[in-house]
């Protein structure tokens, strides 16, 4: 089975909580790391200060509404890196803005997914991703 290293960026404890169920009640082997804002989630991806040990992840799951850096911010730094450019960064949020959607595109988002508002969908949700993103295709080693 193969196992996968998932970044979360969330600043909402609940969904941090429903994330954590759901890709625990897959049963894929993963191994999620999370944090809290858009500074940390480049420091961590970068490997700066208190990251520098950390593993590159395999996937990220990356909020829009973020403190200090937004997820626009976030993923832009990401994908303009040609060292990290091909994480797949999936934006998981509450906004159903089409200018966050276009934006979140033309910075090379991998897919957009507004959160289902219900606790079983938004579970269910995390779950084929976690499950499309580890069975179904190929990530670069």
């Amino acid at each position: 089975m193969k196992s996968i290293q998932i970044l979360l960026v969330e600043d909402n404890e609940g969904d941090i909580l429903l994330t954590t169920q759901a890709l625990i009640s897959c049963k894929i082997t993963n191994t999620l790391k999370v944090v809290n804002d858009g500074q940390e989630a480049l420091d961590f991806v970068f490997k700066k200060g208190i990251y520098s040990n950390e593993i590159t992840p395999d996937l990220i799951l990356l909020d829009v509404n973020l403190p200090k850096k937004n997820g626009h911010e976030v993923l832009y730094k990401i994908k303009a890196d040609n060292k990290f450019k091909h994480i797949p960064i999936i934006m998981l949020t509450t906004s159903s803005s089409i200018i966050d959607v276009k934006k979140a595109y033309s910075n090379y988002a991998n897919c957009y997914i507004t959160k289902p508002v219900e606790p079983h969908d938004f579970m269910k949700a995390v779950s084929e991703i976690e499950n499309f993103w580890i069975n179904v295709v190929e990530l670069p080693q």
